[in-house]
């Protein structure tokens, strides 16, 4: 038994039973990943596949109880690797963060910035994607901590924190017609053509929500995972603008009107998430303590300790 044949199984799993998809992640080749997972069956003596011919198309009983075996084993070797530079009093390092684009451009730049003036030595590597693909990273160990506003705590190998609200704001160029309306009701928005956020994106689904429970139809004509994408559009005159609270400056922003919408749109919660089980090295926590000032680590490492809720 191996640790690249326990990867093997983890990420075959992960990948919906995809070896090509397997292959790339651990950068070998699908008979390679095929022969890894078939010694390892047969030093144990259980099918842990289900197969139809050569394909893998899902998870036999047991092999589903050996997957959280592996999994612990795959997490706790990473943990071992943390835990030995920590004790050996290595202060330097890479701190990787996956976030969305409105968190990385908007939340993290003075959080950054503080945490380099604290430790100088750690490399910090700043990822920017889908929350889907945050919660992929964070799961497989490429990043060490996940930020976005959706879908972060959907996954139950991940331990997520409530770190700050907000709400979106309607912005609009200088002497739009809807800066005559107060309060401006979602009729009104719904009026002009909208540019918002991409769906799974900054609390796309709480505008969505609101205008599906209103009954009210809109049209959105652009959709950007970038604030300051649907800013430049708004200006262009392509049509009102949804964006989220710290996206807007209004001394950067020349041009532009912001509206507060928290009347309109359920409030959002920025999460950040760490994986179940992980060992964090003390620049995390420092990290985690700046970005969430009210959380300590012995919260943190009462979460990272608990197990993940099995469904009923």
């Amino acid at each position: 038994m191996n640790f690249q044949q326990l990867r093997s199984i983890r990420e075959a799993a992960r990948r919906n039973f995809n070896l090509t998809e397997v292959a790339n992640a651990l950068f070998t080749s699908q008979p390679g990943v095929s022969r890894q997972i078939r010694e390892l069956e047969d030093e144990l003596g259980v099918v842990i596949f289900e197969r139809n011919g050569k394909r893998l198309t899902g998870l036999t009983d047991p092999g589903k109880g050996i997957l959280k075996i592996v999994d612990r084993l795959l997490v706790e070797a990473e943990n071992l690797q943390q835990a030995s530079l920590e004790y050996s009093g290595q202060k330097s390092g890479t701190l990787t963060i996956a976030a969305t684009h409105t968190q990385a451009r908007y939340a993290l730049p003075k959080v950054v910035q503080s945490f380099r003036a604290d430790f100088p030595e750690v490399r910090i590597a700043l990822q920017q994607s889908a929350p889907d693909h945050i919660a992929e990273w964070v799961l497989s160990g490429k990043a060490d901590i996940g930020i976005a506003t959706e879908g972060l705590s959907q996954f139950s190998d991940l331990v997520s924190f409530p770190c700050y609200r907000w709400s979106h704001l309607i912005v609009v160029p200088d002497g739009h017609p809807l800066l005559a309306h107060s309060p401006i009701r979602l009729e009104d928005l719904a009026a002009f053509p909208l540019i918002t956020y991409d769906v799974g994106f900054t609390g796309r689904s709480h505008i969505d929500a609101a205008f599906a429970q209103a009954g009210v139809k809109t049209d959105i004509v652009l959709t950007a995972m970038d604030s300051d994408v649907i800013k430049q559009y708004v200006s262009l005159g392509l049509g009102v603008g949804l964006v989220a609270s710290m996206a807007f400056d209004h001394g950067r922003d020349k041009g532009l009107r912001a509206v507060e919408a928290s009347h309109l749109f359920a409030q959002n919660v920025t999460r950040l998430a760490v994986r179940r089980g992980a060992y964090l090295r003390s620049y995390a926590y420092h990290f985690i303590g700046q970005f969430a000032p009210a959380l300590t680590r012995s919260e943190i490492d009462a979460a990272l300790s608990t197990d993940a809720p099995t469904a009923d």
